[in-house]
């Protein structure tokens, strides 16, 4: 067994490759979605087996590692298990159906990238909790709890309404539109906002370096992503709305 030093050194490092990898994003957009057009090297492989399968490690080895883990599952343990995993259910084996992405590929070289981060993503957060963790149910009563919890189950909402209404919008048409309603008004990607404040309350809700981690590889990942997005709609759509944002409302 790792011990929580040498777990949480790591842990460090590995926030830090996130930082640093932050800012080579901005300037260089993954090869697919709406940006497919920008190319992509090597063999492509279906959309939402792709979607599909770069999720489902995620669960498969948080899940493992949590219940094969030999700490003690107390309350707050367990929901932290249940809300992880009811994410990753969604993302890996009912979104990616939903989507209406049928006919279209995806680089096979992003899905594997994604399979390696979900791995190791997966991988922290599952062995923490399953091997590492010692939460007292009296963590239930703490604000940290209680903030965290309510943070993750309003970002999720955002994301999930946000991802449906994007799908809704291409019901009856394989071609971008601009989107409206909610958050859309404020913001070009309500739903990389959701899952960023989503994983921010998962990390207050934990209180520990692997959540932390998730946090910052998430918001490191998406900021740069909504970025992108918000100037293809802007090059796309002259009358895109001039004072909506990109992902921050107000602020980004």
């Amino acid at each position: 067994m790792i011990d929580i030093d040498r777990f949480n050194a790591f842990m460090l490092g590995w926030i830090v490759v996130a930082l640093l990898l932050a800012p080579i994003q901005l300037y260089i957009t993954a090869p697919y979605g709406r940006h497919a057009a920008t190319g992509g090297p090597g063999p492509r492989i279906g959309n939402r087996l792709g979607w599909c399968a770069m999720e489902i490690v995620s669960l498969g080895v948080f899940a493992g590692l949590f219940l094969c883990g030999t700490a003690l599952k107390t309350t707050p343990a367990w929901i932290f298990f249940v809300l992880y995993v009811g994410h990753y259910v969604h993302r890996s084996l009912i979104f990616p159906w939903m989507t209406q992405t049928a006919g279209k590929t995806i680089p096979l070289v992003i899905v594997l990238g994604a399979i390696v981060f979900n791995t190791v993503n997966g991988s922290l957060n599952g062995y923490y909790l399953g091997s590492l963790a010692a939460y007292p149910v009296t963590w239930l009563a703490d604000p940290r709890f209680a903030g965290g919890l309510a943070l993750f189950i309003v970002g999720a909402a955002i994301n999930i309404r946000a991802d449906y209404t994007l799908i809704a919008l291409r019901k009856d048409s394989t071609d971008y539109a601009i989107p409206r309603g909610g958050l859309f008004e404020r913001i070009s990607c309500p739903n990389h906002f959701g899952e960023i404040v989503e994983w921010t309350g998962f990390a207050v809700m934990c209180w520990n370096l692997a959540a932390l981690s998730f946090a910052v590889w998430t918001a490191a990942n998406l900021i740069p992503r909504a970025l992108s997005h918000h100037r293809w709609y802007r090059a796309r759509f002259a009358e895109y709305p001039k004072a909506r944002k990109a992902v921050i409302p107000f602020v980004l």
